[in-house]
């Protein structure tokens, strides 16, 4: 029945504010409105650069202006590049500056042809209205590969206004524990592209001086919790084993010589075991693999007793991901809400309200509020 309605819901034109679906959580009592549907390729990344707009990246290279009162989509012009398209590559992540009432700075990343091969890389650019100008590669990565998997790409900032940008190990394994190469690895930058003097390895003799922590999977969710000031990121295992880590400078995370899961043409373990000595565990793992597609600390007031939660949009089980952590990051628990729906959720955002906004690879924008809000 579920299935039914959000079809109908996708077949008529846009509604705003039709309401999906009710439920509660932790005794608050919620809704899921959609708010814009019918985008024609994923919406894989969303920030608000107003009050009521959300700017949308497309993973096929298009940027859009959506207006979450109105459901009014326009494009963004301007975008001097065009992403390598293809598998899980295109146009990523999208964020705002810290100072961006002030400067308009927004951070990209995609993927850049180099030599035939595609390559994570992080760009910025400014927003005039609905052009974007002074666009800017700050980083392209040593990161390519004759594959089309695997390119990580979320962003976060610290409270110094630091940028963290996740990359894969880009389907080749071993890389991600060489310091030589950006595969596999979460990177850390000043806004201009260059690289802090603390970083843990520029004094190394051959790692690249950008890297700020190794040994990752593909990390497609990245957030830094203001009040813990940790950075947290959530990563796709192969079958089973997907984690959630604090990121701490320097430290490897164990991919590929230890893991939770297992390979995918056989129950076979990959590496040598679940622990060794010099490599992190998680804080979470999942078996099954849940396929994280995000990661935020949910820091709002509209639902008090989720603050401090870690939200992960599920891409291959489909639903939206509850942890609880306590104050020394042990998980005290786990749920899992919106199953019904059966959508692949990409990403999951806030806004100054507290609500949260979704993306989906369906091309949906959905939001949860309260279900006392007034529908807009």
């Amino acid at each position: 029945m579920m299935r039914f309605f959000l079809a109908l819901c996708l077949a008529t034109s846009f509604l705003s504010a039709t309401v999906l679906l009710r439920g509660q959580s932790e005794g608050m009592h919620f809704r899921v409105e959609v708010v814009a549907s019918g985008l024609k390729s994923i919406p894989w990344g969303m920030v608000f650069v107003d009050e009521s707009t959300l700017l949308l990246t497309q993973i096929q290279g298009d940027i859009l202006l959506l207006d979450v009162r109105s459901g009014r989509v326009r494009p963004v012009f301007g975008m001097p590049v065009q992403p390598v398209y293809g598998g899980q590559g295109g146009l990523l992540d999208v964020v705002k500056s810290p100072q961006f009432k002030e400067d308009n700075t927004l951070f990209f990343t995609y993927v850049k042809s180099v030599s035939f091969q595609g390559a994570t890389t992080l760009a910025s650019a400014t927003l005039e209205n609905h052009m974007l100008t002074n666009w800017k590669d700050l980083l392209i990565t040593q990161s390519t590969s004759n594959t089309s998997q695997h390119f990580g790409s979320r962003i976060a900032f610290d409270e110094n206004g630091l940028l963290y940008f996740s990359i894969g190990d880009r389907g080749m394994r071993a890389e991600a524990q060489d310091l030589r190469s950006h595969k596999g690895t979460i990177v850390r930058l000043h806004q201009d592209g260059s690289v802090p003097s603390d970083n843990p390895f520029v004094d190394h003799p051959y790692a690249l001086k950008e890297i700020y922590s190794y040994g990752h999977r593909n990390p497609q969710g990245l957030a830094f919790d203001p009040l813990k000031h940790r950075l947290y990121a959530s990563e796709h295992g192969p079958r089973g084993g997907d984690e959630i880590n604090l990121i701490e400078a320097g430290k490897n995370y164990g991919w590929p010589s230890i893991s939770y899961g297992k390979e995918y043409w056989a129950p076979i373990s990959i590496g040598e075991g679940t622990h060794k000595e010099g490599m992190e565990q998680p804080l979470h793992h999942y078996t099954p693999s849940i396929a994280p597609g995000s990661l935020l600390v949910y820091t709002g007031g509209a639902f008090p007793h989720w603050q401090g939660n870690l939200f992960l949009g599920a891409l291959k089980l489909q639903h939206l991901n509850r942890i609880v952590l306590d104050e020394n990051d042990g998980v005290v628990k786990e749920e899992r809400l919106l199953e019904s729906l059966g959508l692949r959720i990409r990403q999951v955002l806030q806004d100054e309200n507290g609500w949260l906004y979704l993306s989906t690879d369906s091309g949906e924008i959905l939001r949860i509020v309260p279900e006392s809000a007034a529908l807009p």
